[in-house]
């Protein structure tokens, strides 16, 4: 008996202490307001067709499951006319494409990190947004195709995310070429590895990026925020997808996380928000007060201007995970194009008048 106790309260403290780390709900703040007023007509195209990837993703399983959301998500770009034109690269372990817009500045670069729960997306999934960044900055965008998981461990896609900033210091879309300005983008997962990815830019001592943008930002796969439950019903992307984990006991998800990634939970390559937020350049941090996802992003943020950086938070009501995805359609993704564009150039990052080439 005396064993079986021990046993029980070494398994207690090593999830507690080593799985889910330190307790961070000093920085919660409390919950918004209910939203008043509606969003805009072009909200409810967008539901519907949420609606159509949720019920994918219900009405399959296992591999087929998997590969029917992706192949939903990359078809987001079918049928699409974008103002840039996409160059692929394949340079040895490196992938992706350029996306390039026309009058685009070769020393002006953007890394951007798609979304996808690290298993699904791609550079084609999420043109909508790197077009629009690449219209709006003026800078050759660099849409990163990073490994995934199950293929491939999480460290896989960490890994690529850090050769990609080296490769891209020095090479520009025609070679190597003198960098001016350069910036990190992502959303959702793909936020998470942009802000894991600014820490360890940081730590091995390279050229910073000028500044950085996140989108519904992943940081804490502890998923210990408020939100992750206080959400779910809200949450009309993330909610259909993951809601059963809400009803799956803490515990055996910290284990389960620990055994899917081969990496603690609180561990700040994929949990930035455990990291030390110090010494980071300018970032802003865009999410909905609806989301699953809202305390990740406002946990990082307190975290990090209480260590001194210069990192915002902007918030909109109604809004679904990573809106600004539904871009020209949605007029609140257009408004927070327009907040991006004013941020880039508060951090000194020339952006295009009118945001469009």
């Amino acid at each position: 008996m005396v064993w079986f106790i021990l046993a029980v309260l070494v398994f207690f403290a090593f999830s507690l202490l080593y799985l889910r780390g330190e307790d961070l709900s000093r920085y919660d703040a409390p919950p918004p307001p209910a939203p008043l007023g509606k969003p805009s007509p072009e909200h409810s195209a967008v539901l519907a067709r949420l609606g159509e990837f949720a019920a994918t993703g219900q009405s399959h399983r296992g591999r087929g499951r998997l590969r029917a959301i992706r192949e939903l998500m990359d078809s987001l770009s079918d049928g699409v006319e974008f103002g840039c034109r996409f160059e692929t690269v394949n340079d040895g372990q490196l992938r992706g494409e350029w996306v390039l817009a026309p009058g685009h500045d070769p020393r002006r670069r953007l890394l951007y990190i798609h979304g996808g729960a690290w298993f699904a997306g791609s550079p084609r999934s999420h043109r909508a947004i790197t077009d629009r960044l690449a219209r709006l900055t003026g800078a050759a965008v660099f849409a990163l195709d990073y490994r995934l998981i199950p293929e491939h461990r999480r460290r896989d896609g960490i890994e690529d995310c850090r050769n990609a900033w080296r490769w891209l210091l020095v090479n520009g879309p025609e070679g190597p070429e003198v960098l001016d300005h350069g910036m990190v983008a992502g959303d959702s997962a793909g936020g998470s590895l942009t802000l894991g990815l600014l820490a360890w830019i940081r730590d091995e001592g390279l050229r910073a990026p000028d500044a950085a943008i996140a989108f519904s930002p992943s940081t804490d796969v502890t998923m210990s925020g408020p939100s992750m439950r206080s959400n779910l019903a809200t949450d009309h992307m993330l909610g259909p997808l993951f809601g059963k984990l809400a009803r799956v006991p803490t515990i055996l998800l910290l284990w389960l996380t620990w055994f899917n990634n081969r990496i603690s939970p609180s561990h700040p390559d994929v949990s930035p928000l455990r990291g030390d937020l110090a010494g980071l350049p300018p970032v802003l941090i865009q999410a909905s007060e609806q989301e699953m996802l809202l305390d990740d992003a406002r946990r990082y943020v307190a975290r990090a201007q209480a260590a001194g950086s210069p990192v915002e938070l902007q918030t909109w009501p109604h809004m679904v995970h990573v809106w600004q995805m539904f871009t020209p359609d949605l007029p609140e993704a257009e408004e927070a194009y327009a907040n991006i564009a004013e941020f880039l150039e508060s951090a000194g990052v020339p952006v295009v008048e009118g945001g469009d080439l």
